[in-house]
């Protein structure tokens, strides 16, 4: 059963943030960052808003109908106007931007979030939306150490968004954490672990972290994350799907979001 269509214009929407986890801060040696999966609910009865597709023009009896026997010689029967349809405005191009150079990325954040493919649907606005540091720490749990850890690590900003795929299967998120340097994005993902859910290897990056939950029933929902960085740029990616999870969906995801980072687009 597909997922439910994401209702953008509902301000519940433009608040959606990825699924809560917990946070524990190790002093000595390497970050520990120890995360805690929450229960993830799929929402329900949300109105697919996409505008309905215009029905093909119908031609009528009368453009189709050879002229009566009745009619007088000579007589040309009149045409029939066909309705024409008009297409629909193209969506607004993005005016968001960034740049990307020796790993280091500037301008919007939002810039650099994998782009949603052919068919998808946001949840909220289209550009995803900024992060400050509250929503980072309601993130990792309002822990009280998430402010030390952003700072020694040089928090800048973040950005993030969920997107439903074109066939309704899945749900997927993107968050963004932009750091002081490549070498600190790397530490956040280096003490990055999810409790209680299988691991899993991110095929092509070595230094990924990638977790998996299957569900008890194949009705349920089950999920997946894969944490990595690029540059000065951590980005985790958050897959909800109906029964067990393919881990390819979030390998793909994770090369897509990685090459994304790397060249800017």
């Amino acid at each position: 059963m597909p997922l439910p269509a994401p209702a953008p214009d509902q301000a519940s929407a433009q608040r959606r943030l990825p699924r809560a986890v917990g946070v524990a801060l190790a002093t000595a040696g390497l970050l520990a960052v120890t995360a805690a999966s929450a229960a993830v609910t799929v929402a329900v009865g949300k109105p697919d808003t996409r505008p309905a597709t215009a029905p093909a023009p119908r031609t009528t009896a009368a453009a189709t109908a050879a002229p009566s026997a009745g009619a007088s010689a000579g007589t040309t029967p009149s045409a029939v106007p066909v309705p024409t349809v008009v297409p629909s405005e193209p969506a607004p191009a993005s005016t968001v931007k960034g740049t990307v150079s020796n790993g280091k990325h500037d301008g919007d954040l939002r810039y650099f979030l994998l782009p949603i493919p052919a068919g998808g649907e946001s949840y909220g606005p289209a550009d995803g939306m900024p992060m400050t540091r509250d929503d980072v720490s309601e993130i990792f749990g309002k822990q009280d150490d998430i402010d030390t850890i952003l700072n020694r690590l040089g928090y800048r900003d973040g950005a993030t968004r969920t997107y439903r795929t074109a066939d309704g299967k899945a749900e997927v998120t993107v968050t963004l954490l932009h750091f002081g340097s490549a070498d600190t994005a790397s530490r956040f993902v280096q003490g990055y672990t999810i409790k209680s859910q299988e691991p899993i290897d991110i095929d092509g990056d070595p230094n990924a972290h990638g977790f998996r939950r299957t569900p008890k029933h194949e009705a349920y929902t089950g999920s997946m994350t894969g944490i990595s960085s690029q540059g000065d740029v951590q980005y985790t990616i958050d897959v909800d799907v109906k029964g067990t999870p393919d881990k390819a969906l979030l390998n793909d995801l994770m090369k897509r979001q990685r090459e994304w980072l790397a060249s800017g687009g």
